[in-house]
């Protein structure tokens, strides 16, 4: 293996880890709203987590799905994957939109699954979109490889 494939490689490790990182803190963004609804700082506070983590995912989609050397099939499942990026950012928009669209049910108490409505959808839109390139990915990098 020649020092640039190396490196090529290495870079697309690194890649891949930096978006499973941002997966893990959408993760964590989305889930800690859910552990006490009748407070509403959770919601205030962990949109900006969820919404880090969409831009951390949806940068490193970006950057990795640039190699000209890979077959265009793989170019093109790649930029699946930033799709699915771009279908977490807008759920990440439609929380800081809903929140002072239903701020008034967000006082009630009522409103938290109101605001997290959109963001929930797009959030599993996107990972159905993730799940769906992660696994195309995988068979077209096994065929190409034989």
């Amino acid at each position: 293996m020649s020092k640039e494939s190396q490196k090529i490689k290495r870079s697309r490790k690194a890649i891949e880890n930096t978006a499973a990182f941002g997966m893990i803190i959408m993760a964590v963004g989305l889930l800690a709203p859910f552990t006490d609804l009748t407070n509403m700082d959770y919601l205030r506070f962990f949109k900006w987590i969820y919404s880090a983590g969409a831009l951390i995912f949806t940068v490193a989609r970006i950057v990795g799905s640039t190699d000209p050397d890979e077959s265009l099939r793989l170019r093109r499942l790649r930029r699946m994957e930033f799709w699915s990026g771009v279908a977490f950012c807008f759920g990440a928009f439609f929380w800081f939109y809903n929140e002072h669209r239903y701020a008034s049910f967000l006082l009630v108490g009522a409103g938290s699954w109101t605001a997290l409505q959109e963001t929930i959808y797009f959030a599993l839109a996107g990972a159905v979109i993730q799940v769906t390139a992660a696994f195309m990915l995988s068979r077209q990098i096994k065929k190409e490889n034989k």
